[in-house]
């Protein structure tokens, strides 16, 4: 299948509004399925309201994009570096800390051509890895990022509302380290 024609905007603050309510939707959409609708409305107020969006786009080593197609928002993305990163503050790398694709728009191979675009962003600044965070229910996400040459390393906790849950983590190495056999 052909990957459909996909352009990136770098958000500013006039796309707040927009930001928010994908955010929700995406979120609401891909994990209401594992937690009660206590928690979700919890974490969708608070991790994705306004006030905490307009923080994250203001905060320089951050950087959201969305997917557009036909000038419609299919998705978006959030990569983050320096001390923006939420875990590792390594500035050897670079975090994708949020893709999302809305449903409708999922199985048209769009998730790949963000997460290509954000390598491409990541070789470009000379990082030697990317990494991310994944909740360890979300199979299929898991899956996509093995099949994209990602690997775990590590696990973190993450709240989801009232709840403390796990998030692996995985990177996908950019560069190989100079081997001390190469003379």
């Amino acid at each position: 299948m052909a990957i459909p024609e996909i352009k990136l905007k770098k958000l500013t603050l006039s796309d707040l509004t927009e930001l928010k309510d994908i955010s929700q939707k995406t979120y609401s959409d891909a994990f209401s399925w594992g937690n009660s609708k206590e928690n979700m409305m919890l974490y969708l107020n608070s991790a994705l309201s306004i006030k905490q969006l307009k923080s994250e786009i203001n905060e320089k080593q951050s950087v959201f994009y969305f997917a557009k197609m036909n000038e419609v928002t299919v998705g978006y993305i959030k990569i983050n570096f320096g001390s923006a990163q939420t875990d590792l503050k390594d500035d050897d790398a670079m975090e994708l800390e949020r893709i999302y694709v809305l449903e409708k728009f999922q199985d048209k191979k769009i998730g790949k051509k963000l997460l290509n675009f954000v390598i491409e962003i990541a070789k470009k600044k000379g990082k030697k890895y990317l990494w991310l965070g994944v909740w360890e229910k979300n199979e299929k996400a898991i899956n996509f990022y093995k099949s994209q040459g990602f690997t775990k390393f590590n696990s973190h906790a993450f709240k989801m509302g009232n709840e403390i849950q796990t998030d692996l983590l995985m990177k996908l190495v950019l560069q190989k380290k100079p081997s001390a056999n190469n003379s």
